[in-house]
């Protein structure tokens, strides 16, 4: 049984101590040089600006490059070649960084092969490492196993960081069980080359891969084996636990995970907060989730724009509309401004809740900020709240005015969307409609849009009666705002929030 004295979130973190820098003498003199003084820490912070003034020339460099690029003016190797006498290493490192914001992916692989005709090339695993990562973050896994099999035929040895890279391109790809499975393999290999051993990196994009997966039974495999080892858990660590017991509303755990990270001295960030109020939040233990938010906000961290999300969406849920608008409110008054995904939770919000008015005006504002374009995640949210309330009628005009305007662009997943809803309310002439604009934007359904669609049709019958209906509010869920103020008690412990 874990136990801790009274938890403090905002105790603050123990110094580290400064180290001096040692001058560096240059080899090869004749003559000894004559004394100097101790050099002063002005002297000793040049080196620093230097290297800060010459890693912000290799990204003006890079940003020029990438500028000639632009609009297919030129190929990447095209003005490579013709820098060729000041790219070096470090640029091409910049290039990479900057190409996989920018889904340049197959720009980086070009970029490789020209790196490899170079004199001052030299294989290394810090380069292989980068490319992998990179691959595996646009979905290449493939590319990413090549580049592996290249680095070995280089003759260079996978190390850890090699590893974690090519565990992290498998995590990103579509198949979650098989990216699962193959990521376990490369753990259990680490384990048995000696330059490879699994380190905190490996075990925490292993736990966070498993918490998203919901799979506890690993989560828990996977963190009693790192207490097993030498290696220290750290904040990074204790969230993904907590996080995987969040989700499965597992929260006596996942409290239980809290106290003990606290107990070894180690400092929650905003990523605790977040995983705290989203877990209450799902369960609808608002009481608690209030009391962490008033926590985080007189802690040393900052709220996000993930933390008001979490609680718009749960508050939603359980159709406290007062209480989500209060929370859209206090992010006003805080100064953050919202993104197009704090759009979509306060439509969402008002789905839940039955208020399309709402929503509608929240869009119709949206459209008014003078976008070129809103996004399709936001259109989709909009239709799924006409849906959802029992107007698709509402829902298929919506998207006829978006067509007509261009005011957004909707993809397979908007079609997707309303043919399961106009098959769940038994609209065949909205269903037939809505084929033949498939059909005129070029939109061709694949086998899964099909299945979804028969079991639409199959649960059809079931839900016409309710199509016209708004979804009923719920009973069971109980308003936290008649609840007293106070110390919130979890587990027992009186953790002083509020």
């Amino acid at each position: 049984m874990l136990s801790s004295p009274h938890l403090r979130l905002s105790s603050p973190f123990f110094p580290y101590p400064r180290t001096k820098a040692q001058p560096i003498r240059a080899e090869g003199s004749v003559s000894a040089p004559p004394p100097q003084k101790p050099r002063t820490k002005k002297k000793s912070l040049a080196g620093k600006g230097g290297d800060a003034a010459a890693a912000a020339e290799a990204a003006v460099v890079v940003r020029q490059l990438l500028r000639r690029t632009q609009g297919g003016k030129e190929t990447i190797v095209s003005v490579l070649n013709k820098n060729v006498r000041v790219i070096r290493q470090d640029h091409c490192f910049l290039l990479f960084e900057e190409l996989s914001k920018r889904d340049g992916w197959v720009q980086c692989l070009e970029i490789f092969r020209w790196m490899q005709r170079q004199r001052w090339y030299v294989a290394d695993n810090g380069i292989f490492s980068k490319l992998i990562s990179v691959m595996g973050k646009k979905g290449q896994v493939r590319m990413a196993m090549w580049l592996f099999s290249q680095m070995r035929n280089c003759g260079c040895r996978p190390d850890t960081s090699v590893y974690n890279s090519l565990i992290t391109a498998h995590l990103h790809s579509r198949d979650k069980t098989k990216a699962l499975a193959k990521a376990l393999g490369y753990f259990e290999k680490m384990k048995a080359i000696e330059r490879c051993h699994p380190n905190i990196v490996t075990y925490n994009i292993l736990l966070r891969a498993f918490a998203q997966a919901s799979d506890v039974k690993q989560v828990e495999t996977l963190f009693k084996d790192m207490e097993d080892s030498v290696i220290t858990p750290d904040v990074y660590t204790y969230n993904g636990v907590m996080d995987a017991y969040g989700k499965n509303g597992m929260l006596r755990e996942m409290e239980a995970v809290l106290v003990r990270m606290k107990s070894y001295g180690c400092k929650p960030d905003v990523i605790t907060f977040n995983t705290l109020i989203d877990a209450y939040g799902r369960k609808q233990a608002f009481d608690k989730m209030e009391q962490v938010f008033k926590s985080l906000l007189r802690s040393k961290e900052s709220p996000t724009l993930p933390t008001f999300h979490c609680m718009i969406t749960n508050y939603g849920k359980a159709r406290l509309r007062e209480k989500a608008e209060l929370v859209v409110q206090k992010m006003d008054d805080l100064g953050y401004r919202p993104s197009y995904v704090t759009h979509e939770c306060i439509l969402m919000m008002y789905g839940y809740c039955g208020s399309v008015s709402k929503a509608q005006e929240v869009f119709d504002k949206l459209l008014a900020k003078g976008n070129k374009e809103v996004q399709v995640s936001s259109l989709n949210a909009m239709l799924d709240v006409y849906c959802t309330n029992g107007v698709p009628s509402e829902a298929y005009g919506l998207l006829e005015d978006v067509i007509r305007k261009g005011t957004a662009v909707p993809n397979s997943s908007t079609y997707k969307l309303l043919y399961k809803a106009f098959t769940k309310a038994a609209r065949k002439d909205l269903v037939d409609v809505l084929l033949k604009k498939m059909d005129q934007q070029g939109i061709v359904p694949n086998k899964r849009f099909f299945l979804d669609a028969l079991e639409a049709y199959g649960s059809s019958s079931a839900m016409a009666s309710d199509s016209s209906k708004v979804v009923p509010k719920s009973s069971s869920v109980k308003d936290s705002s008649k609840k007293p103020r106070g110390s919130a008690k979890i587990g027992g412990l009186n953790w002083g929030w509020g």
